[in-house]
């Protein structure tokens, strides 16, 4: 995959990112991947537990040197990253894809065969409803209600206050171009079982990116979080973008709170200034 200069090997003699212009707390580089070691470090992540403040101190002065923050956590069932199958060789670059077209293929691949709703045609036209089974493009893009690395500092913080939705997070730097780019970067393969290059996946973040104004704040070992800084405003704006996760993540919704389509929209995508993935 094609990337910014690495930085992080910088970190090996200098821990605390003087050098770059940071000031880290204690923290260890990640080079372990399923294959063993790879050639560079993939990511930094911090020995403490994150804090509220933490994501919008590190910020602009990461950015400078080519590390784009994310929360990573260390305490779920799959370990921290030095235990995920990180498999950086396997990433092709975001930017090879078309994200419509990957979406599309997606879609059709999925409902051609109904693999995730028992092969009951009945079911999956109720899952899918109000599209059928042909693709029905791509979202348009609602205003923007805020600065997306100022909304991307917003979540990250609630996750953090509240406590709840990660085990033991650390904040953690990725050499990466965009925060759309950050799972390829890493080699991280969290949707391994549905999509083993995850720059495929990634060209859709970059669109979603640039119509949602999305930031990657969170991995753990098969979950991806997003923040949102221009989510839909109304039902059908929210259907439409519903149809892309799907396409993206459809074990989010058959295997999820909400099983069908219109479901899904209506309680985790209208208004919502958070978007989370999880493959089985």
């Amino acid at each position: 995959m094609a990337t910014l200069p690495n930085l992080l090997p910088k970190l090996a003699a200098d821990p605390s990112g003087r050098a770059l212009g940071l000031e880290l707390p204690p923290g260890r580089l990640i080079d372990s991947t399923d294959e063993g070691a790879w050639h560079e470090p993939l990511l930094w992540h911090a020995g403490r537990p994150a804090s509220s403040g933490n994501w919008a101190r590190l910020g602009a002065l990461a950015a400078r040197a080519g590390l784009l923050r994310v929360l990573v956590d260390v305490g779920d069932s799959g370990g921290g990253p030095e235990a995920w199958p990180l498999m950086p060789g396997r990433m092709s670059y975001p930017g090879d894809h078309d994200a419509e077209e990957v979406l599309a293929e997606l879609w059709e691949d999925y409902t051609a065969d109904a693999s995730g709703v028992d092969d009951d045609p009945e079911e999956l036209a109720e899952t899918l409803a109000p599209f059928g089974r042909e693709w029905p493009g791509l979202a348009p893009a609602p205003r923007l209600e805020a600065d997306p690395d100022a909304r991307a500092a917003e979540v990250a913080d609630h996750f953090l206050d509240d406590g709840s939705w990660f085990e033991e997070p650390r904040l953690a730097l990725v050499p990466a171009r965009r925060s759309a780019d950050i799972p390829a970067a890493m080699g991280w393969t969290g949707a391994l079982n549905y999509e083993s290059d995850t720059a495929v996946l990634c060209s859709v973040l970059r669109s979603w990116e640039d119509r949602f104004g999305i930031r990657v704040v969170a991995l753990t070992f098969d979950r991806l979080v997003l923040s949102v800084a221009a989510p839909p405003t109304t039902m059908t704006e929210a259907e439409a973008v519903a149809a892309e996760h799907f396409a993206f993540c459809p074990d989010t919704i058959t295997q999820g709170y909400h099983e069908t389509l219109r479901a899904y929209a209506a309680h985790a995508v209208l208004g919502q200034r958070v978007w989370s993935f999880w493959w089985d």
